[in-house]
């Protein structure tokens, strides 16, 4: 069975010593596709270049919440005009966060409604940040209408989750379930519906607790799927070969990439 990596930042700093090794060895795992998501228009380039040197890796564009003091109102220009050249699966990461101090709540919501308008126009699912802004993201994304994407890194409620579900999104799982101290995050792991789920690394950060404090990495997704399906009481082909299918409707471009050798069995 393949897996797919639905948000990783392959194109880090983190990775610059081993970028290629990087892919190759989560490829050896079984990891058939990374998704690549953009922060900020300065990486916008080095994501679609990434993907043109391995087909694994498939590119979304965005201007994440966090890196607001580096964005510009012409950067949302060069994004309508960067996937007008080479469209990207996805727009990401984009969202809100209220967690971070002073990050100026108004500035984050224009280019999150802004960018909610690109995914709008351009028929793209986006790929969320919503820390401490569940609800808020919520409204926003009914306001504008957007029904396919997925909430990365979710941490919430199970009332907040069923609501993303509601609007037609998937709920991103990774590194996070894997500490015992996470029970909330583990226990909606174990029930929510497995159709809503995805698998996620969101490396080089978020490692696993195997590797806490050290560089995460896409080679660990197949140890994170494992831990999904301990918690679910199922096999890890199952979990497999759901979290494949469920990747793909919520950004179906991923459908039409080539996807390298499954795992070894």
């Amino acid at each position: 069975m393949t897996l797919i990596d639905t948000h990783c930042h392959l194109d880090a700093a983190e990775f610059d010593e081993d970028r290629t090794r990087a892919i190759q060895r989560a490829q050896q795992n079984g990891v058939a596709m990374i998704v690549v998501p953009a922060v900020q228009c300065a990486a916008f380039a080095a994501v679609l270049a990434l993907h043109e040197q391995h087909a694994a890796c498939a590119p979304a564009l965005g201007l994440h919440p966090m890196y607001i003091h580096a964005h510009l109102p012409e950067h949302l220009i060069l994004l309508r005009a960067a996937i007008e050249r080479q469209r990207p699966v996805a727009i990401g990461e984009i969202g809100l966060d209220f967690f971070v101090p002073n990050l100026d709540v108004a500035t984050q919501e224009y280019y999150f409604t802004e960018q909610l308008k690109i995914a709008r126009d351009f028929g793209l699912p986006v790929l969320l940040h919503s820390r401490r802004a569940n609800d808020q993201v919520l409204k926003q994304l009914r306001r504008f209408d957007i029904q396919r994407g997925i909430a990365h890194a979710f941490s919430g409620s199970r009332q907040q989750a069923d609501a993303f579900i509601q609007q037609g999104f998937k709920l991103g799982f990774g590194g996070a379930m894997t500490y015992t101290r996470a029970s909330n995050l583990r226990r909606l792991a174990a029930e929510l519906p497995l159709e809503a789920i995805v698998l996620e690394t969101d490396a080089p950060d978020m490692a696993p607790a195997w590797i806490q404090h050290q560089r995460n990495s896409p080679q660990q997704l197949p140890a994170i799927a494992a831990v999904l399906a301990e918690l679910r009481g199922v096999g890890f082909d199952k979990i497999a070969q759901a979290t494949t299918v469920n990747a793909r409707v919520a950004i179906p471009a991923l459908a039409a990439l080539d996807a390298p050798p499954a795992i070894s069995t």
